[in-house]
Order: structure tokens, then C-alpha cells, then sequence
């Protein structure tokens, strides 16, 4: 597939888990999932022969060295973005929350009080290249 221009990566690297992300140019989500770090490259590579993304959006935690690294390695030909991860948990969860509103009593619980019950590092790569593309608009 050719590179789009308009779509974007995001991926929000970690010790065991990453979360990937892909967004249109209006930030609209067309893929999300949290994959093992051992698939980073595998996974990378599929999305990109399905998606045709120009850029990887990453955040700049702990594990972001060894990602983009490797990331660099798998995909030479995408543009790798590094950028402040700052309270993208936080509007993860917030993300969560609404995509799966709470049922029954807790959704009397402020969402701020509440833990998802799975992780969320799908949906802080899904806020950190909505991020990128929202600051490019």
C-alpha cells in the first residue's frame, strides 16, 4: 500500500505491553489494540502494509529509546515522532470511560475515581496521535 499522508500511528511503548493506534487526519480512530512488546515489529509492519501510515507518533516514557529503535529498524521509511506522554494514562482512562460508560451504581462514581477494568495502553497511543495530528491541523 502507498503512504498516506493523512493517517497516523500512535504508539505508546512499554516494558511488556504497547499500546498501538491508528487516526485519520481528524483524529478519528481506525484501529486500537495493545499488543506484547516481543510483536512491536511484526505488529508495526502489518499496520503499515494494511494502513499505509507516513508517521509513528511515540511517547517519550521509559522503554521510548529501545521502541524507536527498533521501531526505526522495522519501519526506515516512516517518519518517527517522539512526543510528551504527560497524563496520557489519565486521558486514557477518560477515553475508556466514555467509549464503555459505567453501568449499574458505578456510574454514579465520578469516571476520575474509577479503574478500567483492562489496560489502556491502546488508548494512550489512540490520545498521543490524536495529539500529533491535532497540532499539525
Amino acid at each position: 500500500m502507498n503512504r498516506n499522508e493523512k493517517l497516523v500511528c500512535g504508539l505508546d511503548p512499554g516494558r511488556d505491553k504497547c499500546g498501538l493506534a491508528v487516526v485519520d487526519s481528524q483524529g478519528s480512530c481506525l484501529y486500537h489494540e495493545i499488543v506484547a512488546t516481543v510483536q512491536l515489529e511484526e505488529q508495526l509492519k502489518q499496520l503499515q502494509g494494511k494502513y499505509g501510515f507516513s508517521t509513528l507518533v511515540m511517547g517519550n516514557g521509559t522503554t521510548s529509546k529501545e521502541a524507536g529503535a527498533r521501531a526505526g529498524q522495522s519501519l526506515p521509511e516512516v517518519k518517527l515522532q517522539v512526543v510528551d506522554e504527560y497524563r496520557t494514562t489519565d486521558e486514557a482512562k477518560e477515553e475508556y470511560w466514555r467509549i464503555y460508560p459505567p453501568k449499574g451504581w458505578r456510574r454514579l462514581i465520578p469516571h476520575g475515581m474509577l479503574i478500567p477494568p483492562k489496560p489502556v495502553d491502546d488508548l494512550a497511543a489512540l490520545i498521543l496521535a490524536r495529539r500529533y495530528v491535532k497540532a499539525k491541523q
